[in-house]
Order: C-alpha cells, then structure tokens, then sequence
C-alpha cells in the first residue's frame, strides 16, 4: 500500500519576542524530505497548528539554504499554492497516516508545543506503530506530546534537533523563547548532537526519527522512508 506522509509546518510569522523580526518555516527543510518522499511514490498532506497559510523563513531563501530543491519548489507556483491552504488537526484523522514529520524554522518555537491538536496526531500516529519524525526546531512539536499511559514520548528516548549552540551561532540566541535542547533533557530526552554546529546529524530510535539542522533533512526523509519498510 502506498504510505501517507503528513508534514508539519509553522504557522508563525514573527518572532513573537520581537515583532519586527519575520520567521517561517524553513523550505529546504520540507522540500528535502518531499523529494524523498516522493521518490518513493508517497502521498504526503500539509498540516499546520492553526491550518491555512505557512509563511516563509526569509533566511531559508538565501544561499546555501536556496539549493535547487528550494528554488524548484519556490518558482512553482502549484506548489507554493499548498502554503496558502493547508489543513487543520482539528480536520485530520491520525488514522489515514503513516508518519508525521515536524518541519523547522524558528516559527515553531511559537505555534508546535501548545498544539493540542498536533500532539494528539503525535500520539495516536505512534502508539498505532508509525513513525513520528521532525528536523531542527520541528522537535518543538515533540516537546509536551504525552502518551496514553502518561508518559513523555521523548522521555528515555534518543532525539537530536536544533541545538543551543546552534541558536548561538545563527544569532538568535536573545530572541528565541526558550533554549529547546534544554527543554528536551529537561523531559527526559536522551539528547544527542553533532558538535559541529550545522553539520548534518540524525537520530533513529525505533519509530522516533529526528534530524539536528537543515543539512539533515534528506538522511532524516531516507531514515523515515527505512522505518516503514519502503
């Protein structure tokens, strides 16, 4: 049968700690593991926390975030029609999906971890065996998903997303809410990172598929793609 992907994408299109700054969701991130995902024939949906439009991180369409899988993407104009209308969770049943992929960009750190409606398909999706994934801040999303038992879904378990170091070094350490990868240790989450900042870095830990920064998008796609047996 032919797999079902449901990619997640920030509403958010300012830094909520200072207007005057724009974010998004960064479009390597989705368009690498779309790709991927494509290759292999998958269906894959768009859902965000509020549904409708997905802004655009500016910086995602500088070089050498703006590869040639961005740009193809950015210039069709069918396909960026897809950021002007995606679905709500409110909308979505957990059961036409085989995985969740939480994309980054900077906006998620404002509109993933208050998402009730994300968590539940977060949950329902991986206790039902399927793959939760998510690259960079995506793992914002993971943060307060809780299982039917009462249990964290990151606690004990091996991750890896946008590290502080990271949020140091792209210069925006004073104006993210809060320090992510201390929020995830915080909850339990075995975290994991490349000490390089920016360079490519995936965890898989049985369903539970995380990707550290941008240049981990397409390994952390393969690794989905390997986890449900494509």
């Amino acid at each position: 049968m032919t797999k079902r992907i449901l990619h997640v994408a920030t509403n958010a299109d300012r830094y909520e700690t200072d207007p005057d700054v724009p974010t998004g969701l960064w479009l390597s991130e989705l368009t690498h593991a779309w790709d991927v995902f494509e290759q292999h024939g998958f269906e894959q949906t768009l859902v965000s926390p509020a549904g409708g439009f997905v802004p655009l991180e500016p910086k995602s369409l500088k070089f050498p975030f703006y590869d040639s899988s961005a740009k193809a993407w950015h210039g069709d104009p069918a396909r960026m029609a897809l950021f002007g209308d995606t679905a709500s969770p409110d909308d979505l049943d957990s059961a036409d999906f085989d995985a969740i992929y939480f994309t980054g960009g900077h906006g998620t750190m404002f509109d993933f971890q208050s998402s009730e409606g994300l968590q539940r398909l977060t949950r329902e999706i991986f206790e039902r065996g399927g793959v939760v994934g998510a690259v960079c801040h995506g793992y914002c999303g993971l943060l307060d998903v809780t299982l039917s038992d009462g249990a964290r879904l990151v606690d004990g378990r091996a991750l890896t997303g946008f590290s502080w170091r990271e949020e140091v070094a792209a210069g925006v350490a004073k104006l993210v809410p809060y320090d992510v990868e201390a929020e995830m240790k915080a909850r339990g989450a075995d975290y994991g990172k490349n000490p390089i900042p920016f360079g490519p870095h995936v965890v898989a830990d049985g369903t539970l598929i995380t990707g550290q920064n941008p240049t981990s998008a397409t390994k952390t796609a393969e690794k989905i793609v390997e986890a449900l047996g494509a």
